[in-house]
């Protein structure tokens, strides 16, 4: 797999109020969203973009659904990775499960979003990892093929 740089780095939060509390009223972070929803910044000194995603979002993301389900260890984070394109983002799925990694979904086929998911489980930090291209949510990431 050739990883072009690490795209986002989040923190997976099941109390998205009190991780706002530690990451912007705490530290200070310059991160900007809206109600309950996602907070994230393009910058943060020495990251691409950081960012507080309610477990709910990952859940509906990855599972279709506002809860995480019952039988899947909940990720304390998530990592974005990003690819040349949407051949290496299939690619890279099939990879991942050739070394043993569950997919949470295969790669998505769609205008918006290119991405896949490794089991939050498989992984001993519990972190949900993606690899993807066209990530244009613009409160997830900075538009840049280039990195920060």
């Amino acid at each position: 797999m050739d990883v072009l740089f690490i795209t986002s780095v989040a923190v997976v939060t099941a109390d998205p109020p009190r991780s706002r509390s530690l990451f912007i009223d705490a530290l200070g972070l310059p991160l900007e969203g809206e109600g309950d929803g996602y907070y994230s910044s393009g910058d943060v000194a020495g990251s691409k973009h950081f960012g507080v995603w309610p477990l709910s979002q990952a859940a509906e993301a990855c599972f279709g659904t506002p809860s995480w389900p019952p039988d899947r260890v909940v990720p304390q984070a998530s990592i974005e990775f990003e690819v040349a394109d949407a051949d290496a983002v299939a690619a890279a799925g099939e990879e991942l499960q050739s070394a043993g990694f569950e997919l949470l979904h295969p790669a998505l086929d769609d205008v918006e979003r290119e991405a896949v998911v490794v089991a939050a489980e498989k992984h001993p930090a519990a972190l949900a990892i993606e690899a993807g291209i066209g990530l244009v949510d613009p409160r997830r990431i900075r538009q840049s093929a280039e990195p920060a």
